[in-house]
């Protein structure tokens, strides 16, 4: 599960990772140059430890704003002591969220297991016994540590947890329940926040992704939550998808798969579609989604991709190795930092909404659809004033279009539009940062290096001392 630190900013997400690895780093900021691998690198197993892989293209980004970074420092320090502060700084970013201008720190925690061993009522009391440790650490709360779904859970876990908190440390705090978000609407959930890590393909056109996905081939790898709402989105903009991989095998079908009968049951057998041989993420497409788990494209599959954009909707699904060979065969990766950060930007706005304890749009509801039905009115009266009313009065019917935002928004409607300006901000952010770095294809550097740029002038004007 998501482990999204709130009002915090002190550790980097750990991503589901099993490995715990202290907050304390000490690894030197900057990487080696990015050269081709050959001879002994070329030898070593592209297995990296997951969290030594975010730090490592961290740190890339990092490279190209150190120097800058310190001379923003309006300090007496000398050089030396100016760059130890940068890299102090830097190392406890959280990426993700500041790309999303999204005020948590991204920490991440989780139960080692495989659920499908389990029956539900075992699941249930392993995540209430989990959610009570955290509990007792002081890592779970409104204003501590806020954790979201993430991986084989979803919004019966969240609303476990958040049943056992209220329940518990939490009995006198009126804002018990915003321990955690994705939970169930009736507990205090937001809607659109299951969809919203599949919406990516809405907002991505800005990143480069033109002329639009109509009759673009797509191939889906992990049919969980994600996958399911990318390609219900991706359908919808005229988008086909060839292929879909699960655990249980491949399908492929060049005609296109069917979202709502997938959706519905085990890939494997679906009509009109064969069992696909071989590694569904080297299948012929226009755009690959790996939308499973971490590393999955390595340096010795990379080379027999044919997609020619890949969209991390998993998070590092891309080893380092197997991304400098894609930025070489100027294949465009658009990266998790920013892919799927759609997920944890509306788990900020349930956040904001349990704190409030009221339902966007509720107090306005009302009042815009009266000023609409004025405004109309007005503009009736006006023309009947000015050319009076020989036929009768003059009717004033909106488009359909417009009919619909005139009418009243429900609550989905504005989280889909906070979310979807959240996401274009970030994307003008990222593609300003990667001319002015001249990073070309290399969206993932300018990703980390927009949101370490984002984080370090928060800590620096703060005056928050690093020694």
């Amino acid at each position: 599960m998501e482990y999204s630190s709130a009002l915090r900013n002190n550790s980097l997400p750990r991503r589901g990772d099993s490995e715990h690895v202290p907050c304390r780093l000490t690894h030197p900021l900057r990487p080696p140059p990015c050269t081709a691998t050959g001879g002994a690198a070329a030898e070593r197993k592209d297995d990296p430890n997951f969290f030594k892989m975010v730090l490592g293209f961290s740190d890339r980004g990092a490279s190209m704003v150190e120097d800058k970074l310190v001379e923003a420092l309006r300090t007496r320090e000398s050089e030396e002591q100016k760059g130890n502060r940068v890299r102090r700084i830097l190392r406890i970013s959280s990426p993700k969220c500041a790309v999303g201008d999204v005020p948590f720190g991204g920490a991440k925690a989780g139960v080692k297991i495989n659920p499908k061993n389990y029956t539900d009522s075992e699941l249930e009391k392993i995540t209430r016994r989990f959610t009570m440790e955290l509990a007792k650490k002081g890592f779970i709360g409104p204003g501590i540590d806020v954790p979201a779904l993430d991986i084989s859970t979803g919004k019966r876990e969240m609303s476990w947890i958040a049943d056992t908190y209220a329940g518990t440390i939490g009995h006198y705090n009126i804002n018990a329940h915003t321990c955690v978000t994705g939970k169930p609407i009736s507990q205090g959930g937001i809607h659109g926040r299951i969809s919203a890590t599949g919406q990516w393909s809405c907002y991505v056109r800005i990143l480069g992704m033109t002329p639009g996905f109509g009759d673009k081939t797509f191939v889906v790898q992990g049919f969980g939550n994600v996958g399911l709402h990318s390609m219900r989105y991706l359908h919808r903009f005229g988008a086909k998808c060839v292929g879909v991989g699960e655990s249980e095998g491949s399908i492929w079908n060049p005609d296109g798969t069917g979202r709502l009968q997938l959706q519905h049951g085990p890939i494997m057998g679906f009509p009109k579609a064969k069992p696909y041989e071989g590694s569904i993420l080297e299948a012929n497409c226009d755009i690959l989604i790996p939308a499973a788990s971490k590393k999955q494209l390595t340096k010795s599959s990379a080379p027999r991709v044919k997609a020619k954009t890949i969209a991390e909707c998993a998070n590092g699904p891309t080893t380092p190795e197997a991304d400098k060979i894609f930025l070489e065969r100027s294949i465009m990766v658009i990266p998790d930092l920013y892919l799927n950060a759609g997920g944890v930007t509306v788990s900020y706005f349930e956040w904001l909404k349990n704190l409030n304890h009221v339902s966007y749009g509720c107090l306005t509801f009302k009042y815009e659809m009266d000023s609409n039905d004025h405004l109309l009115m007005s503009v009736q009266e006006s023309l009947e004033r000015k050319f009076g009313k020989p036929g009768g009065t003059i009717p004033i019917v909106p488009t359909a279009k417009f009919q619909d935002r005139i009418s009243v928004a429900s609550e989905k409607d504005i989280v889909h539009s906070g979310l979807a300006y959240t996401m274009e901000h970030s994307a003008r952010q990222i593609m300003r940062t990667a001319m002015k770095y001249n990073l070309g294809l290399d969206l993932r550097t300018a990703a980390y290096a927009n949101a370490i740029e984002k984080v370090f002038k928060v800590y620096n004007e703060a005056g928050v001392t690093f020694t």
